[in-house]
């Protein structure tokens, strides 16, 4: 295990720890609305984990640290700590954080589909590119749907204003249209060292039999 991948698993285990101490705070506390929902958020911290065991895939560590560390910064101390007010720039800058990691799941999506062997499909760099960043515009559309639901069905206050709603819909895309460039670059050359290159070649490397390879 190398030293950055051990980094993350214990990034991800002290942000999990913290929503612990979190719980066990707001319980002793009788804050039980506010222990429900650090709960919750624990939860969704394991999805990464969980998901990998049940579909047999291996799940970069600095991806899945990544994602508990982006949750831990958008519920846990956006939502329930109230950082989406006492910061300004927190909304913006969480959501150029989901543009980017939705764009590489995306990415990584159509990658494991188009170098599948045993399936006749030669999609063009562009268009890998493309879809990844459609894929993420999309789910940060979705978000935004959800938000609006949020506030019309139990009153709540996740969107602020159509000006917001907006600002964060181009943080997303500019975002997903980072790793879109990254990914493209990727695919036309190997010569270029990135972040997302090593992450696709340890994807591959620890799922072979994503890609028709029991080595």
């Amino acid at each position: 295990m190398t030293r950055e991948t051990l980094v993350h698993r214990w990034l991800t285990l002290g942000l999990q720890s913290l929503l612990i101490v979190g719980i066990a705070a707001a319980a002793f506390q009788g804050q039980w609305l506010t222990a429900l929902t650090t709960g919750l958020i624990l939860l969704v911290t394991l999805l990464p984990l969980l998901a990998g065991k049940k579909l047999d895939v291996f799940i970069p560590p600095e991806l899945e640290g990544l994602a508990v560390l982006f949750v831990f910064a958008s519920l846990f101390l956006g939502e329930v700590h109230g950082y989406y007010i006492r910061f300004w720039w927190w909304d913006l800058v969480l959501h150029a954080a989901s543009g980017l990691l939705l764009g590489i799941l995306g990415f990584l999506l159509v990658y494991v589909i188009n170098e599948k062997p045993d399936l006749d499909i030669d999609m063009k760099p562009g268009f890998v590119a493309l879809f990844a960043f459609m894929f993420s515009l999309g789910l940060g559309a979705l978000w935004e749907i959800f938000e609006f639901w949020m506030d019309s069905a139990f009153g709540a206050t996740m969107q602020k204003s159509l000006r917001d709603t907006m600002h964060d819909l181009i943080v997303d895309a500019l975002g997903a249209l980072a790793i879109s460039i990254f990914g493209y670059v990727y695919l036309k050359t190997t010569e270029v060292d990135s972040f997302l290159e090593r992450w696709i070649l340890r994807f591959i490397e620890s799922n072979p039999r994503l890609f028709g390879s029991d080595e």
